[in-house]
């Protein structure tokens, strides 16, 4: 009830000035310890993944919170684990304004963000200052002027600024805002970015004496050979899990409503069975070699428990949280505690 009056405040304001305004009143809120008594806490269920353990199996995606600045109010909105980013080596004002778009009709958002972050150095900054002591995740990518060709660079600068921090780092390689950027989820670019991902990952696990897994995140468009392929190569390559998915470049559930021409990834409910599906289709391959990180539509607990059910080992919620607030979370952490 709490949450459905402040979600009404705030769908009263263009969506991105609202999104950034309830990002600085959740962290305001958590400095006097507000958030705790305004919300329930988090559901205590540990799971180990990755060699990781894990509060529960809900986590945020990343995107939400791409500087990192927000991670302590986060935390104590239920999330198992949190995801920030996406983060590039240098900072970047991403896409023109306007460039995220919320339809309410179908608990949907559509985004052309384009990775507008501060830089690498600046989350680095912001995750040291936080208190959050759970699982974090760092999502890196490429700078919109880095040539495709070029794009292993800022991939490596990114894996080696991060990684005495993160418990986990995420290569997304399938944002649609990005141009060129998909193209790196297919053939000989792709083993070619892993390897020398996994080499990096290699050299700096010697180094740190710590082992920091890489997880990918791969679109939901893709065709079943696509996916037979990326499976192939997640194996060889060794990665450590794969988040599937990310947003869609299809309008299928948003035909006709206000924004849906618009540009951009589609998230939010109308991804929930395509998603799902991809995540099927990777746990039927890996047979339990690389666990499936599930993200994509989930707006209750029956959506979150369908993508255990599909195979997933964790799940993520990204629109759900938008259009559902804390309360989402907490249910599908109790559901999945009891699964």
């Amino acid at each position: 009830m709490l949450y459905n009056l402040i979600r009404l405040v705030l769908f009263r304001f263009d969506a991105e000035k609202s999104h950034n305004l309830a990002l600085k009143a959740m962290s305001l809120l958590a400095s006097f310890g507000l958030l705790k008594v305004l919300f329930k806490p988090v559901v205590d269920s540990p799971v180990t993944v990755m060699g990781l353990e894990f509060k529960n199996k809900v986590g945020l995606a990343a995107g939400l919170d791409k500087n990192a600045k927000h991670i302590d109010a986060l935390a104590q909105t239920g999330f198992g684990f949190i995801e920030v980013g996406t983060v590039t080596p240098k900072g970047q004002a991403g896409n023109e304004k306007p460039r995220l778009f919320r339809l309410p009709e179908s608990n949907a958002i559509i985004n052309r963000m384009g990775f507008n972050n501060e830089g690498v150095e600046s989350l680095i900054k912001s995750v040291k200052k936080s208190n959050y002591k759970g699982i974090i995740g760092i999502n890196i990518g490429k700078n919109f002027s880095t040539p495709v060709e070029k794009a292993v660079d800022d991939y490596l600068i990114c894996l080696e600024a991060v990684y005495d921090l993160a418990d986990y780092v995420t290569i997304n390689i399938s944002s649609p805002n990005t141009p060129g950027l998909r193209s790196l989820q297919h053939g000989e670019a792709l083993v070619d970015l892993l390897t020398q991902l996994k080499l990096k990952q290699k050299e700096l696990s010697n180094i740190s004496q710590r082992y920091v897994p890489l997880v990918v995140k791969i679109a939901p468009d893709l065709t079943d050979d696509e996916i037979k392929e990326l499976a192939d190569t997640f194996i060889k390559t060794e990665i450590d899990a794969v988040i599937a998915t990310n947003t869609t470049s299809s309008r299928n559930g948003v035909e006709g409503l206000r924004y849906s021409t618009e540009q951009g990834g589609l998230s939010g409910a109308p991804v929930m069975a395509s998603s799902t599906a991809v995540v099927k289709a990777f746990c039927e391959l890996f047979d339990g070699k690389i666990p499936v990180i599930a993200a994509g539509g989930i707006m209750s607990a029956d959506d979150a428990l369908e993508k255990i059910k599909a195979g997933a080992a964790l799940v993520q919620i990204y629109s759900g949280f938008i259009y559902k607030g804390p309360e989402l979370v907490y249910q599908c952490a109790r559901a999945l505690s009891e699964d």
